[in-house]
């Protein structure tokens, strides 16, 4: 067995093993962990979200990323949301760094993640308006949007209406297909 010394990543040599690894990894205060697989029906989740706020996003000049697209939270902790809506410039060509909505689909393997470590580093963005927490397993979620007094917790009804997106957005329509 071979010893290594573990140190933190700077955010160059982080973009360039992203850059060169098969896996993705999101980067804790300069430590890469690799990400793991998503189910399909997380993968209809997300793919059907997207669908859903394409339009919305367009109407405002906004963008929907997901999956695949970081979030630099700082020079050393990057996320790879499930969906985020960007309205201001593109920050860099391989991250955003404003969105105004980020969605995270919860599964058992990253729901504690999403709702301790993602949320408290999520709702520090200035650009934040909404953090959309939504099950994998069962239909529904939380929505924590941004108010003059701070972030408001909300249980999804039938309908969503998302920060900085205008339109309705049925919760029926998210979990078409899903088991």
């Amino acid at each position: 067995m071979t010893e290594r010394a573990l140190r933190p990543l700077t955010e160059e040599e982080y973009l360039a093993l992203e850059r060169e690894s098969p896996l993705r990894h999101e980067l804790l205060e300069g430590i890469p962990y690799a990400m793991a697989g998503a189910g399909l029906d997380h993968n209809l989740i997300v793919t059907n979200l997207v669908a859903l706020l394409k339009p919305l996003a367009r109407a405002k000049g906004c963008r929907v990323y997901s999956e695949t697209v970081k979030l630099k939270l700082s020079e050393d902790t990057f996320y790879y949301p499930d969906v985020m809506v960007v309205c201001g410039p593109k920050a860099h060509p391989l991250y955003e760094t404003a969105p105004c909505l980020v969605v995270e689909v919860l599964s058992p393997s990253t729901e504690a993640q999403d709702r301790r470590e993602k949320l408290a580093r999520y709702l520090r963005l200035p650009s934040l308006e909404g953090y959309l927490l939504l099950q994998s397993e069962t239909r529904g979620g939380t929505l924590y949007r941004r108010t003059p007094e701070g972030f408001r917790e909300e249980a999804l009804g039938e309908v969503l209406h998302l920060p900085c997106l205008e339109g309705p957005v049925p919760v029926e329509a998210i979990y078409e297909g899903v088991a």
